[in-house]
């Protein structure tokens, strides 16, 4: 900058001089001639008028007379001839004798007509400028000429004495702007710390991006009241004209209120203002506390667009919430309808109206889930018992332009916010679709129970209070929240087949009937326990002398492993009773049987309930 303002300076400088050269040329030219005709003039009439010319004009001799006097005015005056002629134009005087006689340069014929002349011509002696005046008797008549003299080149020395001035102020000038220049740099990289022009256009480009880009408005206001910057935010926030700045706050259309806020330079911290339909929270310090410009900047925040936010992050923490309970509140038991319910519970009503949940019958049975299959409405919660759902228990087979049909074949969730206007799902069923619209549900989201590549069944969550239609947002939601139950329900139908696969196998190894003996009269009844199936048995067995052994048998533990040990043990009991051995001896080799064949289930098998023999 400062090498920009010294060329400045010296190109202002240079022009300066140019033209005071070229004005003082063109002046001292026009002086020069105004001055060489008013000199020629004065003194050709002078000398014209002067007493005895006329007399020695009509003299026998006019050279000697004239010559002497005409030489005399020339040196006094400093013109460079005077020259007297006859009417003819013959000289009688020239500062030159030689050119005495010879015939005068020069237009005599309006001086011949009583008039005064002036001329610029190329004489002998150069350039110049000559005057030519009459000579007249006294009775009139023009009896002689006279002519003076002078060239340009002795007028114009003014413009020689001149010239050196001016170009001496040039210099004085051009040392003045390099002072000057040194001053203004060195005051500029003391302000900016020492920056280059690169740094300082980068480090202005960075903050000018910065001040325009932020979320928060910005204003600077002057000493006076005039606006001096305001970034995009504060245009939009303010709803700003484009030519704002330089105006006067009080002329921009804010609020009277904010208006004198931002004139009086005030402090605020977090004042609230009504703009349009938006509240700003505005803060304001002054500038020149620390001895800066006078004025003050002010930075506005949209709080109707924080509580917007606000709204969001509370939404976002219901969400996390809703998906916290389904962690700890489904798969409570490993009971496949009970899970289901569960998930219909939980999401009813804190993100849907009515949920229903349809599996594939298998599923229930715990086989695995077949598409051929109907589908049977496991569970249904909502917030009234009168709504036109299907209802619980019964088979529900999904067209494939239905909601649910197209989350079966296409395994993903589908959305339908506007259940009136969806014709795919009011094929399902026009009678009872039309009463459920009639009803108020208005939204719904269909959702793929799936277990790994398994699809076990479909979840509806459905709307009617809330006026808003289902968003994107809650699909994603309502996927979170299937995905883990789904979990929860798949390991709920793996346990119910082996828990069918227990008691099957624990009921094909307990005695189907009682053996025929005549020792006792035996009766018998069986309760499994009730949290799964167990290792429990007993057995009547006959043995020889008319005596019967009874057994009664549990190991501990639960599902197919305790079952098929029981069976081991069981057989392991008829195989010694056949021996005949008394109970102490047929139990110690039970136990001997454990401790090398079974030692892994030792910790695990209590046979001790009852072993007795009976005589009769």
């Amino acid at each position: 900058m400062a090498g920009q303002v010294f060329v400045m300076n010296v190109v202002i400088v240079l022009l300066l001089v140019v033209a005071a050269a070229v004005a003082l040329v063109l002046q001292v030219r026009h002086d020069s001639d105004t001055e060489a005709r008013n000199r020629s003039v004065s003194v050709a009439a002078t000398f014209a008028n002067s007493p005895g010319i006329v007399e020695a004009l009509r003299g026998p001799d006019p050279t000697a007379v004239l010559q002497p006097r005409a030489e005399a005015v020339r040196k006094a005056t400093d013109v460079d001839f005077v020259v007297v002629t006859n009417p003819q134009g013959v000289r009688y005087t020239h500062p030159r004798t030689n050119r005495i006689g010879k015939t005068f340069v020069g237009n005599i014929a309006p001086a011949l007509a009583g008039k005064t002349v002036t001329e610029e011509i190329e004489g002998t002696i150069g350039p110049l400028v000559q005057a030519i005046v009459p000579v007249k008797a006294p009775d009139g008549k023009v009896v002689g000429l006279v002519s003076a003299g002078i060239t340009t080149e002795n007028v114009g020395g003014v413009a020689d004495r001149q010239l050196p001035l001016v170009l001496s102020a040039a210099a004085v000038g051009l040392a003045l702007a390099t002072g000057g220049t040194a001053l203004v740099s060195r005051r500029l990289m003391r302000q900016t710390h020492g920056l280059g022009p690169h740094e300082m256009t980068r480090m202005y480009e960075h903050h000018d991006a910065v001040l325009h880009s932020v979320r928060e408005g910005v204003l600077i206001v002057g000493g006076e009241g005039r606006l001096l910057l305001a970034n995009d935010e504060a245009r939009r926030l303010l709803n700003l004209p484009a030519d704002a700045e330089g105006r006067h706050v009080g002329a921009l259309g804010l609020p009277s209120d904010l208006a004198g806020l931002l004139a009086s330079g005030q402090a605020a911290t977090d004042e609230v203002h009504l703009v349009e339909d938006r509240l700003l929270a505005i803060n304001q310090r002054p500038t020149d506390v620390r001895g800066g410009p006078a004025g003050s900047v002010a930075t506005l925040r949209d709080s109707t667009e924080l509580r917007a936010l606000s709204g969001r992050a509370e939404t976002a923490r219901e969400r996390l919430d809703i998906l916290y309970a389904a962690g700890v509140g489904i798969g409570t038991s490993l009971d496949v309808t009970r899970t289901a319910e569960e998930l219909a519970e939980l999401a009813v009503p804190r993100f849907a109206d009515y949920v229903t949940v349809d599996l594939f019958d298998p599923v229930l049975a715990g086989g695995q889930p077949d598409r051929a299959m109907p589908l049977r409405r496991t569970a249904r919660s909502g917030i009234s018992e009168d709504v036109p759902l299907y209802p619980v228990g019964g088979q529900i087979r999904y067209v494939d332009s239905s909601p649910q049909g197209r989350t079966l074949r296409e395994g993903r969730a589908v959305l339908e916010p506007r259940l009136g206007e969806a014709p795919g799902w009011q094929a399902q069923d026009y009678e009872r679709s039309a009463q459920v619209v009639a009803y108020g549900v208005h939204s719904l989201i269909t959702v793929p129970l799936r277990a790994g590549s398994l699809v076990l069944g479909v979840v509806s969550f459905w709307r009617s209070v809330k006026p808003e239609p289902f968003d994107e947002d809650e699909l994603a939601l309502g996927e979170e929240l299937v995905a883990r139950a789904a979990v929860s329900i798949d390991n709920a139908r793996r346990y119910t087949r082996e828990h069918s696969m227990a008691v099957t196998l624990q009921r094909s190894l307990l005695p189907r009937r009682l053996p025929d003996q005549n020792a006792l009269d035996v009766a018998y009844r069986y309760l499994p326990a009730q949290a799964g199936v167990g290792g429990d048995w007993f057995d009547v067995l006959p043995l020889s002398g008319a005596r019967v052994a009874l057994v009664v048998g549990d190991v501990v533990g639960h599902g197919l492993h305790a079952a098929a040990t029981m069976g081991r043990l069981r057989t392991a009991v008829h195989n010694f009773t056949a021996l005949d051995l008394p109970p102490d001896e047929l139990l110690g080799l039970l136990d001997e049987l454990l401790l090398h064949r079974y030692l892994h289930l030792e910790h695990l098998v209590h046979l001790c309930h009852a072993l007795v023999v009976v005589h009769t």
